[in-house]
Parts: structure tokens; sequence; C-alpha cells
């Protein structure tokens, strides 16, 4: 009596505390976690909109479809989108007090003013089509339409949403043709070449991650484009939803992300390398894993382009070029983030440890250097660094979804290839050219075709440079 089977004593061995019972706990604790937040983001995110279309629609009732003439700046909403738009002299300095006239679906009319800032805005209750027309006789003195037949034009408006439109002035009368506005010019190549420089910042943040991870296991991860939008995503929820301050959110958000990087390799990546799962296998994981977050962030936040900040971000002209607050604020942070990675990889230990294993891990390993936890730590700064770049993206182009690194996944590929796999330098040089170029293409090419120009870029370099700029040829056979 009171022996234990040998059934039973393996049973005991399985809960006994040590090692894997600490690691099924942590998992456990992750999981559980992973279930609260779930409830969380989806409570935070649906909440205020239910609230907030409940408030609308009562007001939307009560209002009637004729607007007075405003100046104040519109916020979108479920229940309203917004059509806002600058109107700049021909110094390119803005126009105040021009007065421009919406008019809509059910006989929706209204009218906004310019402000000192050039800025006008106007709220729309319903999607469709509306008709935006510029009243030439409050220019100012001696500013003329660049075309007076583009002083009508017709928008395409959504809920919760913005529709830009930007109008320009010149100081001839009928001095330009109705494609003066698309003309190559050199004011228009050098605002487009600081856009891309901007836009190469932005990627660098994402690419460097990418880079690093390649380098330390070998692995193309097509799931870091989600990093970058949950990070966008998250400083919506913190910023927008919760009221909180933006600096205060975007430390949060980037925290979070990072621990999310964490934690991956933690449950997923770690234990497939143990079980020398191969590459190709860990490529379709991160395939999965990519469409699964696409999926998970459609469900709780939609298809539609949710704002971090919902004011209307103001510009600043500075050398000739007229960027937003956010975007200048966006490439200073960047750019002091990535000179701090670039001195913490070429100065500190840890930082020569990652560029040894990233350089060759087999001898690093021999070296007496902790592979598995140099490479917990590159998951960790690659998801943190995308998150900031999500949150910086989100900010830039006013407005993020479910989708937006998606659609960055294609430069951030281009960028690292250009610069050399598994080097962070490289990446960074890759981003800026890839950034410039895009934006460039911009004065040739239509809309989000530019980004076409990534694809082109990527096929000549794995023609005629396949290791890249910093890579180094390598001999296979």
């Amino acid at each position: 009596m009171g022996s234990i089977t040998p059934a039973g004593s393996a049973l005991l061995r399985r809960f006994r505390p040590g090692a894997p019972g600490r690691r099924r706990l942590v998992l456990v604790v992750v999981l559980v976690a992973a279930f609260l937040a779930t409830f969380l983001i989806d409570w935070a995110v649906t909440l205020p909109a239910q609230g907030a279309t409940t408030t609308a629609t009562a007001s939307a009732s009560a209002s009637a479809s004729t607007a007075p003439s405003s100046t104040q700046p519109c916020t979108v909403s479920p229940t309203n989108g917004c059509i806002q738009g600058t109107i700049l002299d021909s110094a390119r300095k803005p126009a105040s007090g021009v007065d421009v006239d919406v008019a809509g679906p059910s006989g929706f009319t209204a009218t906004s003013t310019t402000t000192d800032a050039g800025r006008w805005s106007v709220s729309v209750p319903a999607s469709g089509q509306y008709t935006v027309t510029v009243d030439q006789d409050t220019l100012p003195k001696g500013q003329y339409l660049t075309n007076a037949a583009d002083a009508k034009r017709t928008v395409q408006a959504n809920l919760n949403a913005n529709a830009g439109q930007i109008f320009q002035l010149s100081d001839q009368q009928g001095a330009t043709t109705s494609d003066a506005t698309t003309s190559v010019t050199a004011a228009r190549a050098w605002q487009q070449f600081v856009s891309g420089i901007r836009l190469g910042l932005l990627i660098a943040l994402a690419s460097i991650g990418l880079s690093l991870i390649y380098g330390t296991t070998g692995l193309s991860s097509f799931s870091h484009g989600e990093q970058v939008t949950l990070g966008g995503l998250l400083a919506y929820v913190f910023a927008n939803q919760l009221g909180w301050n933006i600096w205060l959110s975007g430390v949060i958000v980037v925290v979070l992300c990072a621990a999310s990087g964490y934690f991956q390799d933690m449950i997923i990546w770690k234990p497939l390398r143990r079980r020398r799962i191969s590459l190709t296998q860990l490529m379709i994981v991160t395939i999965g894993l990519s469409i699964a977050a696409q999926y998970a962030f459609q469900y709780f936040f939609g298809a539609s382009t949710v704002r971090i900040q919902q004011s209307n971000p103001s510009t600043v002209t500075f050398a000739g070029v007229t960027l937003t607050v956010q975007s200048y604020v966006a490439m200073g942070i960047a750019l002091v983030v990535l000179i701090a990675t670039g001195l913490f990889l070429a100065k500190t230990r840890f930082g020569r440890a990652t560029r040894a294993v990233s350089d060759n891990p087999a001898l690093a390993s021999a070296s007496g250097i902790d592979v598995d936890r140099v490479i917990r730590f590159v998951w960790t700064l690659a998801a943190g660094l995308a998150g900031l770049s999500g949150v910086m993206l989100g900010l830039v182009l006013n407005g993020v979804n479910w989708q937006t690194g998606l659609q960055l996944l294609l430069l951030m590929f281009a960028s690292v290839t250009l610069g050399g796999l598994g080097t962070a330098y490289g990446a960074l040089v890759g981003s800026m050219i890839i950034g410039v170029v895009v934006e460039l293409t911009n004065l040739v090419l239509p809309g989000d075709f530019k980004y076409a120009t990534a694809l082109v870029i990527l096929i000549l370099i794995l023609l005629f440079r396949p290791q890249g700029i910093f890579g180094r040829a390598e001999r296979i056979g």
C-alpha cells in the first residue's frame, strides 16, 4: 500500500518542477495573456466606435443637409468622412480666405474657407461622389488657378476616411495648361526626392531587422510586414481610441512589439530550430503567420483606414519642400534610432556578437557565443524597430490599415537584397536608394504603380549582382 506504480511515477515526473515544467507554465501564461489581450483590443476598438456611431447618428438626424461656411478642421468617424486639402499660391505659400464649395448626394452642400495654413476641410455624411469647386472670386489678388477648368473636380468620399485635393495657384492667368500639374519640374523633382528620403528612413527601420533575422537564422520572414502593421494599429488603439499621449503611446507600442518578437522566437522559432526544420518549411510558416495576422487585423479593426491622430496635420515649407510636421518629426526619430542601432552593433560587446553570428553562426558558436540568445535578441530588436516604423508610417501617411505592412514588404525585401542579405548597414543604404527611386518614379508613373519599381530593381539585382552592394559573392557547389 502507498506504492506508486511505474505509470504513476511517469505521471509525477511529467509534472515535477523543472525546466520543461517551467517552459510549459510560461507557455500557458503567454497563451492566457494573449487570449485576454484579444478581448481587450476588441473592446477598446468597438466600444468607442459604437458610442461615436450613436452620437453621430443623433446629431446627423438633427442637422440639415446644408452646412454653413466653416474653417473648423474635420475629424473622420464611422458615420462621416472628410474632404480636405490645401491651396498654395504661386510662391508655394498658403492661400488663406479662399472659399471651397462641396456638393453631393441628397442635396448636400457645404462651404469651407481656407485657414492661414491654406487648409480647408468639409465633413460629409455619406459615401458617394462629391463636387469640389473653388470660388475664384475669393482668390488672393493677382493669383489664378493654374487651369480655370480645374476649379471644379469630382471626388469620391467614403465614411471613416479622408479624401484629399490640392489646388495650385499661379501669378499668371492662363499661363499653364491642363497637364501642368503633372509635368516634371525641378521643384517637383526636389519635393519627390525629399519624400523619397523620408520613405527610405522609415523603410530602413523595418529592413534592418529583416536583414538581421536573415543573417542570424537564414530565414526570410514574410510575416515581418505584419509587425509594421501591428505597430501602427496599436498606436491607433492607444493614441486614438484610448486618448493617450502620442509619445507615451509610441513608447508602449515599441515595447509591446518587441515583446511579440521575443515570444515569437520562444514559442515558435526556437522549438522549430531545435527540431532542425528546413528553411523552406520555416519560410512557409512565416507566410501562414502573415496571412493569419492579416485576417486578425481585419477582424478587429475592419478593412478601412484608421488614423492615429484625428487632427488634420499642419504643413511646414523648408528649403522649397512642403511636408507635414509629423513627417519632419518621424524623419528625425528614424535618423536617431538608426544611428543608435548602428553604434550599438559596432561598439558594444553584444552588438559585435550579433554581427559575428550574422557573419558565421557556426564559428560564433565555437567561439563561445550563445547563438540562441543572440537570435532571440535579434527577433526582439527587429520586431521593436518594425513596430516603430509602423507608428511613424501611420503618422506620415495619415492612416494605417490591415495591409499596410504587406504593401511595404516588397520594398523591404528589395532594400535588403540591394544592400546585401544579412548586413544591417546594407539594409540602410538599400532602403534609402529604394525610397528615393520609388518616389522619383512617381514623376512619370501614376499613383501606387510606383511601387512596381521595387520589383524591377529586385529582378535586376538578382540578375547582375545577387550578393548586393555590401554582400560577398559566395561559391555554391
